[in-house]
């Protein structure tokens, strides 16, 4: 089964693990995918990732979700999908989003590799913007 937009499918399927309280979440295994959890994990916003799997094709990474300890609320409180196969959005290290005000993160496709937008405007480049975390 193909996915035209497999960046959309990771995003929903923490969006509805969160939703349903789920500790856990698979998530079909790419470059990206991985490099996006990578920076979920560096900024916090999951509790860590793995990818787990013999072959490239039965490859998934399994993300062990965040919450916070008294509440059970998640961390993460939105994630959006920004550029997408329709239509990319690239931006410039100058207009690159703050998501609430420096609160939440992009997190962006860069020439150096997938950052945040805080990393990408401290190297002082820009690229496409992926999806926002708050």
């Amino acid at each position: 089964m193909s996915y035209s937009d497999p960046i959309a499918d990771m995003l929903t399927r923490i969006r509805n693990a969160q939703q349903a309280r789920k500790k856990n979440v698979n998530i079909r295994a790419s470059n990206t995918a991985g490099n996006i959890a990578a920076v979920l994990k560096d900024e916090g916003y999951i509790a860590s990732y793995s990818f787990v799997g013999e072959k490239a094709a039965d490859k998934v990474i399994q993300v062990e979700l965040k919450y916070i300890n008294n509440s059970n609320d998640p961390v993460i409180t939105r994630i959006d999908r920004v550029s997408r196969p329709g239509l990319r959005v690239y931006k410039s290290t100058q207009n690159l989003p703050k998501v609430m005000n420096g609160l939440g993160i992009a997190i962006v496709s860069t020439s150096r590799g997938v950052l945040s937008d805080t990393k990408a405007r401290e190297l002082g480049i820009g690229g496409e913007i992926l999806c926002l975390v708050e």
